[in-house]
This record gives structure tokens, C-alpha cells and sequence, in this order.
């Protein structure tokens, strides 16, 4: 099985830089996870709600871990986002295309969390399902 498909094989996921704006990427990854019927949870904090479903400020403040984790985020968020995810114990990280930041992935697999940050998409292989 390789990354990627360990990746989506969680039972729980969590989508950093979810928003309401269907336009942007954050919105489509996030309801892609839910129209695949994966447990799926919003992480934003400026929204506290999104598609419906409540939103998090951050991975804290959620009520599971999640094993796997997208980041939608500005680089210079990703880190900190990374921070946290090897903080709760986060298992996999999927940083889509512009989200990715070297010193984050390196933080991240020194803490044993698998990294996809090679310039894929999440929604491409969801597609494909």
C-alpha cells in the first residue's frame, strides 16, 4: 500500500484551510472527503461552520484525532499546522499543491507521520475511486 493509499484507508480525516467558498480548494477537498463517506472534519478558525458541519479552530480542539490529515493552508500556516498535528499524534499528512513547506514535511517525518507533499492532489485520486 503506498502513501497515499494509506493515506485515505483512515477512518477519520481533517481538512486544514476547509472554507464555505466552493471555489476554492479547501471547500472541494473537504466535500470530496464527505462524498466518499469518510468521517471528515473542517479546520478553520474563522468559520464555525462549513457544508453544514461544525467547524475546528484547530486539531485540538477536535473531539477524535484524526489519522489523516489535509492541508489546504499558505506555506507559512502549514508549519504550524504540522506543529500541532505531531503534537495531538496525526498519522498521515497530505499537503495539497501549494500548501507544502520543507522544514514542516521534515518536522513531520522525523516524528514518524508520513508525508505526501510531492505535488499531488488529493482530489485527482479521489476521482478515480
Amino acid at each position: 500500500m503506498d502513501r497515499a493509499e494509506k493515506f485515505l484507508a483512515a477512518k477519520t480525516f481533517a481538512v486544514a484551510g476547509a472554507s464555505n467558498q466552493q471555489h476554492k480548494y479547501g471547500n472541494k477537498v473537504f466535500r470530496a472527503l464527505l462524498l466518499s463517506e469518510r468521517d471528515t472534519f473542517p479546520l478553520n478558525p474563522n468559520q464555525s461552520v462549513i457544508e453544514g458541519h461544525q467547524a475546528y479552530a484547530s486539531l485540538k480542539d477536535l473531539p477524535v484525532v484524526p489519522e489523516s490529515l489535509s492541508i489546504i493552508t499558505p506555506p507559512q500556516a502549514t508549519r504550524q499546522v504540522v506543529a500541532e498535528a505531531i503534537s495531538v499524534g496525526v498519522k498521515h499528512i497530505w499537503m495539497q499543491p501549494g500548501a507544502e513547506d520543507q522544514k514542516a514535511s521534515e518536522s513531520a517525518r522525523r516524528a514518524g507521520i508520513e508525508v505526501i507533499d510531492d505535488g499531488r492532489c488529493v482530489l485527482v485520486l479521489l476521482a478515480w475511486q
